[in-house]
């Protein structure tokens, strides 16, 4: 019996050096994590945060017997998620993927679930995308997201995909679009209609194309000419950008892209410093949404804005995007994140104006100019004809001087 607690003693002794070995660990690598945050640019505010946040995984893990391996694991991080109460752990994430970085851990954690991995012929048509149409990560999630449920209902009514009927598909997106905002659903609804069209027109899995009838309500409605801004608000606009901050330096070059070139906000975050040429004052414009690169002249005042932002302002970065986020670890713009600050310095000099009503005036500033449909179709990036037509449905010089009394 003696011999029994001792050893039973022992194994607790052991246990205890092992655990306090891995807690000594992990204070000293916490103490190197937070210094790598400082010296990257992490504000303190965060910092203090993450510390405290840390602290409180090393306490947990100074009374378990855990080893250096499996420190961070899901599970062990789903074990100090119940213990602690917390749901949200950036710290910890953030931790391990320093540490992976490093090379002292095999991989990150992610609280991320197992992707779902779709039916065959589902999973080609992403492929399709990515390789075809050079999809990127985000939009593919987008597009999963649809297919996913797509493939459940179909599942759950027991249809066949070979041989669906526009009033199933109808069915689906009633179903489906339900709790989503118009513009959602526009997104949407155009990501199953490139699945049918696929099916149809790639892989002659569907007898009949069912893309064309995949429509919203708005699609039945004439088309509105699109938004402008009149001369007086381009003044008033660009009266009220400032350069005080790195962030104003930023909108400036942004609001200048917008205007003078009539880039959309995806196509202004994906340039990149190499599609720039200072010496010949053009700019390589690839990602277009009709994916029909062209090389566009830059205005003086443009290259200029673009060169202040670059040398004044923009963060030191191992990206070759232009555009940076303001706040570490300084990855790329999204086109989101573009759109919002033109938006809000439009809303600032007291426009009720979006990002795109700039892209609009460059338009019809070529169309002023005597600029063929054409010519304007390649300037936009447009796909079809059609969709440049929308400029001609009014004439803006005799529109503006009847309904606001300019003159030019």
């Amino acid at each position: 019996m003696a011999d029994t607690t001792n050893q039973k003693r022992a194994s607790e002794k052991t246990a205890s050096n092992y655990d306090h070995g891995v807690y000594k660990h992990l204070k000293l690598t916490i103490a190197d994590y937070l210094k790598w945050m400082k010296s990257v640019g992490y504000v303190r505010k965060t910092r203090q945060g993450y510390q405290a946040q840390l602290n409180r995984f090393a306490c947990f893990i100074k009374n378990t017997t855990i080893s250096w391996q499996q420190l961070f694991t899901l599970n062990s991080l789903e074990c100090y998620k119940k213990s602690s109460g917390q749901s949200r752990v950036p710290a910890i994430n953030g931790l391990s993927r320093y540490l992976f970085s490093q090379g002292k851990i095999p991989q990150p954690l992610t609280n991320r679930s197992a992707p779902i991995v779709l039916p065959k012929l589902y999973e080609d048509y992403l492929s399709y995308q990515q390789t075809h149409r050079q999809a990127t990560t985000r939009l593919i999630s987008s597009i999963k997201r649809v297919l996913v449920d797509f493939n459940q209902y179909l599942q759950v009514h027991k249809i066949d995909l070979g041989s669906l009927k526009i009033e199933q598909v109808d069915a689906f997106l009633a179903e489906f679009l339900a709790p989503f905002a118009a513009a959602s659903s526009r997104l949407y609804r155009g990501h199953l209609r490139r699945f049918l069209k696929y099916l149809y027109h790639e892989r002659n899995y569907i007898k009949r194309d069912l893309a064309p009838f995949v429509v919203g309500r708005r699609e039945y409605a004439k088309a509105k000419p699109p938004n402008f801004l009149r001369p007086q608000q381009i003044r008033k606009l660009f009266a009220g950008l400032t350069v005080d901050s790195t962030s104003d330096i930023r909108t400036y070059a942004l609001v200048q892209l917008a205007y003078t070139m009539g880039l959309r906000p995806k196509e202004i975050s994906q340039i990149r410093l190499d599609d720039i040429s200072f010496s010949t004052q053009q700019l390589t414009v690839t990602e277009r949404k009709g994916t029909n690169p062209v090389e566009l002249p830059m205005p003086e005042h443009t290259l200029k804005a673009i060169a202040a932002y670059v040398i004044e302002a923009r963060a030191q970065s191992e990206h070759r995007r232009v555009f940076l986020s303001l706040m570490p670890p300084f990855g790329p713009m999204s086109s989101n994140g573009v759109g919002r600050y033109i938006t809000n310095a439009m809303r600032k000099a007291g426009l009720s104006s979006t990002a795109y009503w700039l892209r609009h005036s460059y338009a019809q500033n070529l169309l002023e100019a005597g600029s063929s449909i054409f010519e304007i179709k390649e300037m936009l990036g447009h796909d079809k004809i059609e969709s440049t037509k929308l400029y001609l449905h009014v004439h803006i010089k005799l529109m503006r001087k009847v309904l606001f009394d300019e003159t030019f």
